[in-house]
């Protein structure tokens, strides 16, 4: 279950209270007046079973209550109680299946925003992958995907367009269209290095054909980062945090960025185009698919909404 803390201002909390009695999948409510100091009000806390999270905040108007006062919702871990499995039963659909719009909402942001931390993930994996095209180590390469952090805003872009959120897309496009091409110009600094020093010539992309992947597009590249944008999406929009390294182990959008970097201060503008091409591809269908997931689950929410809102 997940564990949802309400600061309320006190004008306000018999009427949240109400609401959140008529809630299905509820449990242990509790209420500590005035215990909020700043900003002053009381304290409401319940658990709340996944499923049934979504429906709560809606009806009780979390977005308004996070401008007067808080709204958390975190991991409640496990709950050892009858009340709780009753709660569970009552709550519509199936944990898993949950959607809880403002978690991942704020999960999303997090993922997007352009940080020094993002750009110097981006740089090394797009390193990372330059060195596995120049070696062509094919292990050096899947290490990049995993170290790559661009389906974070990649999911915050279709989220934000989902729920309408233009600002979490324009933050989310920004890490994007920083991020790639901070990263491609310092792997291109770090060729002209090695080229410098001697650890690489421009005929060092020749023979490469273990990672040939990387930049030879096609009709697979598409389905695999359709299927890649599904995984991703449904991991995230269903807490299965772990479904995400295969996520990142399948596109090859890193690689690609970094093989473009290599190619093109190489001169071999022929990978140049090819590698771009790929990278623009695993971008489009992970979108692409990771929209069609959300739009589904979106429809499945609101066909079985059963949220009591405040009046």
């Amino acid at each position: 279950m997940l564990h949802l803390r309400i600061v309320s201002p006190s004008e306000r909390t018999e009427q949240v209270l109400a609401v959140l009695r008529e809630q299905r999948g509820t449990a242990h409510l509790c209420l500590f007046p005035q215990a909020a100091l700043d900003p002053s009000g009381d304290v409401i806390e319940l658990d709340v079973a996944r499923e049934a999270a979504d429906d709560v905040l809606d009806a009780i108007a979390a977005d308004e209550l996070a401008q007067v006062g808080a709204v958390q919702l975190t991991d409640g871990g496990t709950v050892l109680s009858e009340r709780a499995e009753k709660a569970e039963w009552a709550a519509p659909g199936d944990p898993s299946d949950a959607v809880v719009w403002d978690d991942l909402i704020a999960r999303t942001g997090e993922e997007a925003r352009l940080s020094g931390t993002f750009v110097a993930f981006l740089a090394l994996a797009c390193l990372l992958a330059a060195v596995g095209v120049i070696t062509d180590s094919e292990v050096t390469v899947v290490g990049a995907m995993v170290v790559g952090p661009e389906f974070g805003p990649l999911a915050a872009v279709v989220v934000g367009i989902a729920r309408r959120r233009w600002e979490l897309v324009r933050q989310a496009l920004l890490a994007l269209g920083v991020g790639f091409p901070v990263a491609m110009v310092i792997t291109v600094g770090a060729t002209l290095l090695g080229e410098a020093l001697g650890l690489i010539s421009p005929g060092s992309l020749a023979d490469n054909d273990q990672v040939a992947f990387v930049y030879q597009v096609g009709w697979a590249s598409l389905v695999v980062s359709l299927l890649a944008g599904a995984a991703g999406m449904l991991s995230l929009t269903s807490a299965k945090s772990a479904v995400l390294v295969g996520v990142f182990i399948s596109v090859t959008t890193v690689p690609a960025a970094g093989y473009a970097a290599v190619a093109a201060t190489l001169g071999a503008w022929d990978r140049f185009l090819a590698s771009t091409a790929q990278l623009a591809v695993n971008l489009t269908g992970i979108v692409l698919a990771a929209s069609l997931v959300l739009l589904v689950r979106s429809s499945r929410r609101r066909a079985g909404d059963g949220a009591v809102p405040i009046a």
